[in-house]
């Protein structure tokens, strides 16, 4: 018994299995080598497949200017999982930023996804201030940064990057990993929104997204 828990414990600090967003099966997974009809879009005209010079895939979302238009000042471009609504969740994919580089050259990651009043989402912008680099809220009004923890911005490369996000909706934990999978780069604590829909996109850049996983626990009666 006392075996057994070592073997816990020692995970935990190893891995950082800390809470229930961990160890969750493959609900979704899309290399786009089909198209792109497993997504809806905030303007679909903004987004195609392109493919990449090992011969695989992506979704590429190429126009910067988007005829969406948000009730509250939010992202206009996004790209959400059709039929997939989920409680606890990882998300891990690639992303290429493809717009020349400046201060809040960003891309985004969304999460619990109601409407386009409610949800979360994720800026991985360049330079970090109160509206970049963050991670926000959108509840019936203008985003809001929620980040307890953040940095001074995202090393955005013409190379592609990993990302993850871990929710954890008992507690409230949302982490989010960039490149180095080991420590998070952001985290925020909130439970306003226990469900949702989970995507991908930018504010009003653009970039191109490959190898979507989603590892969760889906919601019921959503």
């Amino acid at each position: 018994m006392f075996r057994m828990l070592f073997i816990v414990v020692l995970a935990v600090s190893m891995f950082g299995y800390s809470h229930g967003a961990d160890n969750l099966p493959l609900v979704f997974e899309d290399n786009f080598a089909k198209g792109m009809d497993h997504w809806s879009f905030s303007d679909s005209s903004c987004w195609k497949i392109v493919e990449l010079k090992d011969g695989s895939k992506a979704l590429s979302q190429f126009k910067k200017v988007s005829s969406f238009k948000p009730p509250h000042r939010s992202p206009y471009h996004f790209a959400l999982v059709k039929d997939l609504v989920v409680e606890d969740f990882v998300l891990e994919t690639k992303m290429l930023s493809t717009i020349k580089d400046y201060n809040h050259r960003d891309l985004c990651l969304f999460f619990g996804y109601q409407d386009p009043a409610h949800f979360y989402y994720v800026h991985l912008g360049k330079k970090t201030d109160d509206h970049a680099n963050q991670i926000f809220i959108v509840d019936g009004s203008d985003r809001k940064k929620i980040s307890i923890k953040t940095t001074p911005g995202t090393n955005w490369t013409e190379s592609w990057h990993k990302a993850r996000i871990k929710r954890d909706i008992k507690s409230g934990s949302i982490e989010v990993f960039f490149d180095d999978m080991s420590q998070p780069v952001m985290t925020a604590n909130n439970k306003n929104f226990t469900w949702g829909k989970v995507g991908v996109g930018s504010f009003d850049d653009t970039g191109d997204w490959a190898d979507v996983k989603i590892f969760g626990v889906k919601a019921k009666g959503k």
